[in-house]
This record gives C-alpha cells, sequence and structure tokens, in this order.
C-alpha cells in the first residue's frame, strides 16, 4: 500500500486537475451556448437561400450559359476536400470522428484528393500522414463573420474554376445535439440543386417544404442573379458547416471536461479512503511498536 505522504501528494495534485477541468468545462459551456445560438440561427436562412437557388436553376433558359459554379467535369481528376477541425484538443472524440471519415473519403476515392484545412488539427495529422495540403487556415475568431470565412470560400472557387479541382467535398461535423454531433462529408463544388441536395439541405431546418414550382420573372435574367449568388451561396455553405463544427466542437468539449472533472472527484473519493486506511495502518503500527516497547522496558525492570 502507498505510503501517507505519496497519496497526501496524489490527492493534492488530482485536485488541482479538477480544478482546471472545472474551469475548463464552465468556459466551454459559455462558448457552446453562444456557438449553438448562432449556427441555429443561420440554418433557416441557409435552407431558404438553398430553395431560391434550386428555383433559379431551374428556371427556363438558366441552363444555356450555364455558370461555371454548375457546370460538372468528365472524368474527375482531382477532388478538394474542405477539412474542418478544430485548433485545439480537449475535446473528445470530435478530432479523431472527423478525421477517420476525412481518411475513410481519401482512401475510398481513387483519384488524388487535395486538402484545404481549417484547424491546426487537421492540419497537422493531414501533414504528418502525407496528405496534400494546398491552403490551410487557423486561429479563427471565437465568433467568426462571414468576412472571416471569405478568403477560405474564395480560395475553393478560384481553385474550382482554375480546373484545380474538379469537384470538391465540405468535411464538417455537423451539430446535432449537446451530446451528439455526426462527422459528415457532402458535396460543395459544382453545386447541383435537385432532389439529393435539397434533402440534405432539410437537415439544416426541419421546416424546410418542397421547393415551389411556379413561375417568377426576374430582372435582370436567372443567368445574371446566378452569376451573382453562386459565389455567396458557396460561401454560405462553408459559413453555415463551420458554424456547425464550432458548435459540435465545444459541446464535445463541454462533455469531456465534465467528464474529466467527474472522474477526477470520483478518483479523489478512493484515493481519500485509501489515504485513511494507510493513516490508520500507520497509527496501529505505531502503537503496537509503542505498546511492544513498553512491554520489553516492563519485563527488562
Amino acid at each position: 500500500m502507498a505510503n501517507v505522504r505519496e497519496l497526501k501528494r496524489r490527492i493534492k495534485s488530482i485536485r488541482n486537475i479538477a480544478q482546471v477541468t472545472r474551469a475548463m468545462q464552465m468556459v466551454a459551456t459559455s462558448k457552446m451556448r453562444r456557438a449553438q445560438e448562432q449556427a441555429l440561427a443561420t440554418r433557416p436562412y441557409a435552407a431558404k437561400a438553398w430553395q431560391v437557388l434550386v428555383h433559379l436553376a431551374a428556371q427556363h433558359g438558366s441552363r444555356q450559359g450555364m455558370h461555371p459554379l454548375l457546370s460538372q467535369r468528365t472524368p474527375v481528376r482531382v477532388i478538394g476536400l474542405v477539412l474542418i477541425s478544430a485548433d485545439k484538443g480537449l475535446c473528445g472524440a470530435y478530432n479523431t470522428n472527423i478525421l477517420r471519415t476525412a481518411i475513410h473519403f481519401i482512401q475510398s476515392h481513387e483519384q488524388p484528393v487535395r486538402l484545404i484545412t481549417i484547424g491546426r488539427r487537421g492540419r497537422d495529422f493531414m501533414a504528418r500522414h502525407g496528405g496534400q495540403i494546398i491552403a490551410e487556415f487557423s486561429d479563427l475568431p471565437s465568433r467568426p463573420s462571414v468576412l472571416d470565412i471569405a478568403p477560405i470560400a474564395r480560395t475553393v472557387i478560384d481553385d474550382f474554376l482554375n480546373g484545380d479541382f474538379d469537384e470538391v467535398y465540405l468535411a464538417y461535423t455537423d451539430f446535432i445535439n449537446t451530446l451528439s454531433q455526426k462527422p459528415t462529408v457532402r458535396r460543395l463544388l459544382p453545386i447541383m440543386p435537385g432532389e439529393i441536395e435539397s434533402r440534405v439541405m432539410r437537415e439544416y431546418a426541419s421546416d424546410v417544404g418542397p421547393v415551389p414550382s411556379g413561375g417568377y420573372i426576374y430582372e435582370p435574367d436567372p443567368q445574371t442573379i446566378l452569376s451573382a449568388v453562386l459565389p455567396r451561396f458557396t460561401e454560405l455553405q462553408i459559413y453555415q458547416a463551420l458554424l456547425e463544427s464550432w458548435a459540435s466542437e465545444h459541446s464535445a468539449r463541454m462533455v469531456a471536461m465534465r467528464n474529466a472533472t467527474e472522474n477526477a472527484n470520483a478518483l479523489i473519493g478512493s484515493l481519500t479512503l485509501t489515504f485513511y486506511r494507510a493513516r490508520q495502518e500507520a497509527i496501529t503500527r505505531e502503537m503496537i511498536d509503542i505498546a511492544g516497547g513498553a512491554e520489553a522496558l516492563r519485563q527488562s525492570m
């Protein structure tokens, strides 16, 4: 059994760790609430923007002189993957899950996959494992705006238009609730308005219904509007995915720090019981030694 001094040192050390994890849990809880509010607030806007885009792309003549962001290329030679991870750890399996999903995506395609990483964890992991990283973004503000996402969207769109990518996918963690987050990979470019993508966007808002089929008159024309809307919509998709990922990250970190605090407190309780037993054993041993010494002294007299 460990001695009393070592047990006291371990209890003190674990109690200090528990205080740190408790503080980190409170900070993560505060950030989680703000991130969740921001992600949930933008979901209806993202869904309605998708409805408008689908309707525009379905208008008569919109496919004539198709916008480059709508054009499909065959064969697909190079795939781009925008990987969103965290800058920091201590968030449970959040980073592991999205990285495992990204690796599975890369291995399931014969074409080379080039990466644009958002977050240091994804960048460092892919760099260690030979990933082709062409751009990386990290240390974004804790409450990002669309302006913070603009350089990322510009990089993705330019590489697609220049032919560096034939398809672009987005790997992020979809926020479901505080205890559940889902790693997701979905197509970003070319934008393909259709039934499948409409179902995907319904995940952003449960009240999204079918796209209205009535005719509308657009001024100046659908092509001009698409030229202005499509880059903005691509930016919006990246922005929404980033908000979903950060809400998931802070939720995972809050849960991980709460579990760490509970485990530390449980370990402190177990070590405290062991400490009392060790101290009682030491006291009993000393009393036996004193009694034995007194008996020996009595017999020698």
